[in-house]
């Protein structure tokens, strides 16, 4: 991307991926991303975060744009190599410049990248770094993602640097995010698939940044919030305990019994009012179903059994559910078996992590009969009246 000018003497200087569609091997990007470095121009010279290695060359070419014969600092906020990797062909062509991070990070960076002791300068929480008229303030964010992630604010502006923290896989031309409804999608796609795990940590670091006059957030991943409040209100929201009056189903069916219990279930908890989404995953985007399990209530679990376990699309998804650890407050296993089993016992053991109520399962022989849809019924109600008891419905 284009070098792109923020204020007098600070400039996005990354990269944005438009073509790239899988992060990680395992988390979809239906558009794009971006690797965002900003550059800021004082008595010293300051680069915050690299870019992607298979983008090093935009990189260092938007920095001989800008005419920069020489960085004094390069701010590593987080080891992952998607912001690191670019470090050493960095330091090879400035070789005077100074990797700034904590101690965390720092030896992070000497396991992943060929790097040396001396590359390096540590700072410690709070700690400030004057760059002439202007002060880097730095802020420890512990498990946002990683354990060394940290923040940097530059305290005359007003700009908090961010990392991860309030990213979106966006691969857009936009410099700023405004109130755009499609990037906060992308926003919360990404907190579901990346930062959901750390709901706890991250309400901690919320409270500690209350304290900044943040006029703008520019993150790692996606455009740069000028109004930061939209972003910061909307992870209040992520992150706090409130649920909405949904139910998320996901579900296999080999021989549609499964098929016919999830449509029968999601119609009885539609006509007593209750929202839902069932994703069928044999052609569901993991992506979406994250996002939804940040509002809902109630997971529902809906599995044929494959010899003796549940079908393996359901192994995949369950565990998914289990490292990502949702809020949700209950959740329920129906399905189907030929000639018996260990499905329900199988994932009831996979939901380790899973704080809530787990309600009375569903379990039937072949095709579900008379006799099972009244139990499907009854599930529905017991759904309904546990979102009213909690104060969802």
């Amino acid at each position: 991307m284009a070098v792109k000018k923020i204020l007098d003497g600070i400039y996005s200087v990354g990269a944005i991926d438009w073509h790239r569609r899988l992060f990680d091997e395992l988390i979809p990007l239906p558009h794009g991303t971006s690797y965002n470095a900003y550059l800021i121009k004082d008595e010293k010279i300051v680069l915050i975060d690299t870019v992607d290695p298979s983008k090093i060359k935009e990189l260092l070419a938007n920095l001989d744009e800008l005419g920069v014969d020489r960085i004094d600092y390069i701010i590593a906020q987080h080891a992952e190599q998607d912001h690191s990797g670019s470090l050493p062909a960095v330091i090879q062509k400035y070789p005077m410049a100074k990797i700034v991070t904590n101690s965390k990070c720092k030896n992070m960076l000497l396991d992943l990248l060929p790097l040396k002791e001396e590359d390096f300068i540590e700072v410690k929480d709070g700690e400030e770094l004057s760059i002439g008229s202007r002060t880097l303030k730095f802020i420890f964010a512990p498990w946002v993602h990683w354990p060394e992630t940290m923040l940097t604010y530059l305290k005359e502006d007003g700009i908090l640097f961010t990392c991860d923290l309030f990213g979106s896989h966006m691969a857009t031309s936009k410099m700023y995010v405004g109130n755009d409804a499609l990037i906060l999608q992308e926003a919360k796609r990404y907190y579901a698939e990346i930062m959901m795990p750390f709901a706890s940590n991250i309400k901690k670091h919320l409270e500690k940044i209350s304290q900044l006059d943040i006029k703008m957030i520019a993150p790692s991943h996606g455009a740069i919030y000028d109004e930061p409040d939209f972003i910061i209100n909307a992870y209040k929201e992520w992150t706090s305990d409130k649920t909405e009056n949904l139910v998320v189903i996901t579900y296999v069916s080999m021989h549609d019994s499964v098929k016919k219990m999830v449509e029968y279930l999601t119609n009885e908890l539609i006509k007593h009012g209750v929202d839902v989404i069932p994703f069928n995953l044999t052609n569901a985007d993991t992506g979406e179903i994250a996002m939804t399990l940040i509002d809902a209530s109630t997971l529902v679990v809906a599995s044929p059994t494959v010899l003796i376990a549940p079908h393996p699309s359901i192994v995949y998804a369950v565990h998914l559910v289990n490292i990502l650890r949702p809020k949700t407050k209950f959740a329920a296993i129906i399905g189907s078996y030929g000639w018996g089993g260990l499905m329900e016992k199988m994932i009831k053991e996979m939901l380790t992590n899973f704080k809530g109520e787990l309600l009375p399962s569903v379990i039937i022989k072949g095709e579900p009969k008379e006799k099972d849809f009244e139990m499907l019924s009854k599930l529905a109600d017991e759904i309904v009246a546990k979102h009213k008891e909690a104060g969802i419905a």
